[in-house]
């Protein structure tokens, strides 16, 4: 019998807890990071590359996170958690550093590949550790406010870029080369820290190492005593038994997702794709819709796009705390539903002409203040509500195909938007987002898990788990 989950969850906050914040949390600062670098597509020029190679470069990453999550996750359940969060950041480095030397475009493309494998697979791993490493009253605010950091990162990226695509002070084959070393630069001091982060002792628990969970939890609950904390007692009720296990068959995942747990599978998968779609949908376009429709230059866009940024971040860092105190359900319910309120909101203020440039930034930032927290609790969600030994591959199965349904709509949306002499196209788009948003909260409040303060194994029992 094993008391290691229930263990981990007693554990009170301490500079253990932040040492897995900062290092396992920067996988989403070098996404945002990368996306934006790319975005400003710096390389074009010097490789003559025309509107379409650009947005394939884009593709290209995106289909490389696809490829790493699916292929990673499933390895992340297998081998330990600790192997591919290390594995998955050096590929990454490896891929965005040697895109900084490209001397061609089929080496940036293959590069770009590369970076989105590393960047794909950490998805999968990172929230499968974090959610089982974070004691259970602390896990939501921690997982949603780690996936907000995208945002941070974005905002670095772009500041960045007015810096190093500067063609007064960095020529046009240096500038762009630089900025994809930033995030190699972040990544090896991280990979260090990541070497102090232990293997999750709950995927040890089921793999037949229980004397090294053991252990491990040992050694967790020794430095969390060095720090201040001070330890309670364990319920021995809480105890489970559990068999070792090792490659779960596709089979059973399929019937894990379809047959036993299908309501589930529905949350997560609605979830998951409506926020890709609406992100997505503006991100992508934004920079259109005000050079379009409220005449700003392409250099002024790029300051439009921080206060964006910032909403999206600070969003998930004031909401988060409430989806651990309040619920799961009516928080995500009211983060998707307030998001699409305000854009629909915007949408009539656009069709009737009443918006500026900053005014619809503003509406932008407000609808994204709550879509942000809401998108941040999809991965929450699709992370705590399968068992632990699919977690990972549960994650890149849902994350795989929030993708895809994302990759459609910058194209749809770049559609409507059009020349800017019809406002009737976009607001229909807008509306659409917005309807989208709000049935994704319905379907989660009618269909979600109240997971909030509750052990991993209390809301669903491990695939391994022996039942008396």
């Amino acid at each position: 019998m094993s008391l290691v989950p229930a263990r981990m969850d007693r554990l009170p906050w301490t500079r253990f807890h932040w040492s897995i914040i900062v290092g396992l949390g920067i996988s989403w600062v070098l996404d945002g990071l990368e996306i934006q670098i790319v975005a400003s597509n710096g390389f074009a020029e010097e490789f003559h590359m025309s509107s379409g190679q650009v947005g394939a470069l884009g593709t290209t990453y995106l289909v490389g996170q696809v490829v790493g999550a699916i292929v990673f996750g499933r390895l992340s359940d297998k081998l330990g958690r600790r192997k591919l969060f290390i594995l998955t950041l050096v590929i990454y480095l490896v891929g965005s550093g040697l895109a900084g030397l490209a001397p061609a475009v089929w080496f940036l493309f293959a590069m770009r590949f590369v970076a989105g494998l590393g960047i794909g697979g950490e998805y999968a791993a990172i929230n499968s550790a974090i959610d089982e490493l974070i004691p259970a009253k602390y896990r939501g605010r921690v997982d949603i406010a780690i996936n907000g950091t995208y945002w941070g990162g974005a905002a670095i990226g772009a500041a960045t870029n007015f810096f190093f695509l500067n063609h007064e002070i960095f020529p046009v084959n240096i500038g762009w080369r630089l900025a994809f070393f930033i995030g190699p630069v972040l990544g090896i001091l991280i990979i260090f820290l990541r070497r102090n982060i232990p293997e999750s002792p709950r995927w040890l628990m089921t793999h037949g190492r229980e004397q090294e969970a053991e252990a491990t939890v040992d050694d967790i609950e020794g430095r969390v005593q060095r720090e201040g904390g001070v330890l309670t007692d364990v319920d021995p009720k809480l105890a489970m038994e559990v068999k070792s296990t090792d490659s779960i068959p596709f089979r059973t995942i399929l019937h894990v997702l379809f047959k036993q747990y299908p309501k589930r599978t529905l949350v997560g998968a609605t979830m998951m794709i409506t926020q890709s779609f609406l992100y997505n949908a503006i991100f992508f376009t934004y920079a259109l819709v005000l050079t379009n429709f409220y005449g700003l230059n392409s250099s002024n866009v790029q300051f439009y796009f921080f206060p964006f940024a910032i909403g999206n971040l600070v969003g998930p860092l004031v909401l988060g705390p409430l989806f651990d105190s309040i619920g799961r359900r009516k928080m995500i319910f009211s983060t998707y539903v307030l998001a699409g309120i305000v854009l629909a909101v915007s949408a009539a203020l656009f069709s009737a002409d009443l918006l500026t440039a900053t005014t619809q930034t503003i509406f932008w930032c407000v609808a994204f203040f709550f879509a942000s927290a809401g998108a941040s609790s999809a991965y929450l969600t699709v992370s705590e509500i399968f068992p632990l030994e699919i977690r990972s591959q549960a994650i890149s199965y849902f994350f795989a195909l929030a993708q895809i349904f994302g990759a459609v709509a910058p194209l749809v949306y770049g559609i409507l938007v059009g020349d800017g002499s019809d406002r009737g196209p976009l607001t229909v788009g807008y509306y659409l987002g917005a309807g989208i948003m709000i049935l994704g909260g319905v379907i989660a409040a009618i269909f979600g898990v109240d997971a909030e303060r509750r052990g991993l194994e209390s809301i669903t029992q491990p695939l391994s788990v022996v039942k008396s």
